[in-house]
């Protein structure tokens, strides 16, 4: 009888979640500012690869960092992402307020080898899983909420963002209980309970992952 209860338990909850969601597909102000994202990440995937190197440059930054910090950073250094030293990134990073600059210098220099050929790369695999696997196995900082941030930004659609965000809110409504520790195991399992949702939702996990950061958050970014 417990187990049972605990079955329809999450079965309310995931139901709430699914109408506070519904409301906000159903807000002209919410819904058109996630299919502006959603157009703009589409854009980004179409751009070159150096341009593209920036993105993934901004998803090694915003681990265990802030994606507005991030954001600040990716459009200070753009350009410095590419040409400046291992020591001249590391400094900047550390004047622009990243928590772990000499970290993350290292890891965008270790990445730069791939600047050139990401689109080249990214087109050869057949589903944005195995997009994915490779970019956890090949760059350096990026783990699966990483490296599906970066796909998400460049216009791939179905691959869930587990950021600490996603994932408070998920256990606040008893769909999951928050993880001590993100196995890629336990990652793909909420990426699933997340897939259910957002086919009850008639949309991609990209929107889906939208729309939860700004219930969670009462903001749009990237």
């Amino acid at each position: 009888m417990e187990a049972r209860a605990q079955v329809n338990l999450m079965s309310l909850n995931a139901s709430e979640l699914i109408k506070r969601l519904k409301e906000l597909l159903e807000d002209p102000k919410v819904s058109s500012l996630v299919k502006q994202r959603i157009a703009e990440f589409e854009a980004i995937g179409k751009r070159s690869s150096k341009r593209i190197f920036s993105e993934l440059c901004f998803c090694i930054l915003t681990a265990n960092f802030t994606a507005s910090g991030g954001i600040k950073i990716q459009k200070a250094l753009e350009d410095e992402f590419l040409t400046a030293s291992e020591e001249e990134l590391a400094s900047r990073l550390k004047q622009l307020g990243h928590r772990f600059p000499s970290a993350r210098a290292h890891y965008i220099v270790l990445g730069r080898k791939y600047a050139n050929r990401l689109v080249e790369i990214l087109k050869s695999f057949k589903t944005e899983q195995e997009a994915r696997e490779w970019l956890v196995r090949n760059i350096k900082g990026i783990g699966y909420k990483e490296a599906s941030h970066f796909l998400r930004n460049i216009g791939y659609k179905n691959l869930a963002i587990l950021d600490f965000h996603i994932l408070d809110l998920l256990a606040r409504y008893g769909i999951i209980e928050k993880p001590k520790t993100l196995t890629r195991k336990r990652y793909l399992e909420i990426e699933q309970r997340l897939s259910e949702i957002s086919k009850e939702l008639d949309i991609s996990l990209a929107e889906l992952d939208l729309y939860l950061w700004y219930l969670e958050t009462g903001k749009i970014l990237k």
